[in-house]
């Protein structure tokens, strides 16, 4: 079976970066809903169109088509009490505007604390960088009539929560 629309594609890959350094590498296989789900990178999903099992794909990407340009307005630096006593470097909070609403929140890193001031940054960790991303397909299957209402795959063996 090809990888079309409405497929179910599975794939083992591995991400690097514009060094060469491995960032990423699944042991299992990851799997998408095929056909602008928003399931996996654009590019990505492009490059596999038409694609079976055993085809391996690579695909670079400039920051626009991965994680986005690193953005320095979403580096902000808060009261150190604002925070958790035991707040540390590499703790994630999640946060936005105060009229927002879920949609609009971001995941913040803390990525410097003082005895008066905690820094968060919102900017994924890959963003602002050019990645190549190497995979094989490993399954391609028609998705259900669930998975294609919902959007999104369903795991045969665990289901999902909504």
């Amino acid at each position: 079976m090809k990888i079309a629309k409405d497929t179910v594609v599975s794939l083992n890959y591995e991400l690097f970066d514009s060094a060469g350094e491995l960032l990423e590498q699944v042991e299992t296989p990851i799997s998408y809903l095929h056909g602008g789900y928003d399931g996996i990178f654009p590019l990505v999903e492009e490059a596999l169109h038409g694609k079976s099992v055993g085809d391996k794909c690579s695909v670079t990407m400039e920051p626009d088509d991965a994680f986005g340009e690193y953005d320095h307005a979403l580096v902000e630096v808060e009261a150190r009490s604002s925070f958790p006593k035991d707040v540390a470097v590499g703790m994630q909070f999640e946060g936005g505007p105060e009229d927002a609403d879920d949609d609009d929140y971001l995941l913040f890193t803390v990525v410097e604390v003082t005895d008066e001031e905690v820094t968060v940054d919102g900017n994924h960790p890959l963003a602002g960088k050019t990645l190549t991303f190497n995979c094989t397909v490993t399954e391609v299957r028609p998705a259900t009539a669930e998975e294609l209402e919902h959007g999104h795959v369903h795991e045969a063996d665990n289901g999902h929560l909504h």
